[in-house]
């Protein structure tokens, strides 16, 4: 998992080098169609890339983007209707059946589907009309690491070409410098909290809240952590009442309008006895971990989660458990 996490720099420049015209021809196709909304298919880290593309859509595109249900296919076979409709689909298999279903049904109904896929070859990129392969190579550690963010920078490519963004592009290709910088982020501080703990709850909002959904599902995968993920203005509504004294929270505060909230949220937390681990860019000077940015905000998050997973696979051995080999889990997994 470390050295996987650890090549993600590598692995962008090598996605970035390819499929330039591919993802330019998308982008014009995508402005040629008259979408009144998306849907995104897919599960656990590849749901959490999805959020990620999702509100990237919402925010610059303006299009409405749900997250699909894939029983209303596969198992209540709904009569949801696709055209003019994009489906987006995001796997590092492409294997499993409650995958590739869906983006049959879409298809087969009129849809536009996306298939950012890391196996080129899968079922996945051959039912999608434009499969975008993520050139992770390949991923021997159970938990996702470079395919989740290749797979962040496959959605950020295709919003950059839909919405023909100079800006976002010049980003998206300074991201492996990025990415390599922030391999080197020292979260030693969060490994000293964490090994004893029993439970942590991961806050985030707007853009960073797919980091925060993502983080938690890496504790919990290597290293045992009862994790569960809020939005920041969620905690007031129920979430507030776990807080005892000592209770780790990890906030993400990444830069954007919901930066202030996050911060202020961090400081009101500590005041209830939550001990308080704040990754925040180095101007915030509250902050307890340093958070590596992007040349963008919009961007942050992929930055941001790099440097989560250097510190989750030395927290997992922290732990006295093997980030590459959590119980009960497989590499790829198949639903229908």
């Amino acid at each position: 998992m470390y050295q996987e996490a650890l090549s993600a720099g590598d692995c962008v420049a090598r996605q970035l080098a390819q499929d330039a015209e591919r993802y330019a021809e998308l982008g014009r196709a995508l402005r040629a169609t008259p979408f009144h909304s998306a849907v995104t298919v897919a599960r656990g880290s590849s749901d959490h890339a999805s959020s990620y593309l999702a509100y990237l859509i919402m925010a610059r595109m303006g299009r409405l983007v749900t997250s699909l249900p894939m029983s209303l296919i596969t198992l209540y076979k709904s009569p949801l209707v696709a055209r003019d409709t994009l489906a987006i689909s995001i796997s590092q298999s492409g294997q499993s059946p409650d995958v590739v279903e869906p983006i049959n049904y879409f298809r087969d109904g009129g849809a536009t589907t996306v298939a950012l896929v890391n196996d080129a070859a899968s079922p996945l990129a051959q039912a999608a009309e434009w499969a975008m392969p993520l050139h992770a190579g390949k991923e021997l550690s159970v938990a996702a690491t470079k395919s989740f963010i290749t797979s962040m920078v496959a959605g950020a490519r295709l919003v950059a070409e839909w919405q023909d963004d100079a800006e976002l592009k010049d980003g998206i290709a300074a991201l492996p410098d990025a990415l390599r910088t922030a391999s080197k982020a020292d979260w030693s501080a969060a490994i000293e909290v964490l090994a004893p703990a029993r439970n942590i709850m991961v806050v985030g909002r707007g853009i960073s809240f797919p980091v925060a959904l993502e983080s938690a599902l890496k504790f919990k995968e290597t290293s045992a952590l009862q994790a569960e993920a809020f939005s920041g203005a969620e905690i007031k509504h129920g979430p507030m009442a776990l807080i005892e004294e000592g209770y780790p929270l990890l906030i993400f505060a990444t830069r954007g309008p919901a930066q202030s909230g996050l911060v202020a949220l961090a400081d009101e937390m500590r005041g209830r006895g939550a001990r308080v681990l704040l990754a925040a860019p180095g101007d915030i000077a509250s902050r307890d971990l340093t958070l590596p940015v992007a040349a963008t905000p919009d961007l942050d998050p992929i930055a941001a989660i790099q440097a989560f997973y250097m510190m989750a696979a030395s927290l997992s051995e922290a732990r006295g458990l093997d980030p590459d080999k959590p119980r009960h889990l497989s590499k790829v997994t198949r639903t229908n």
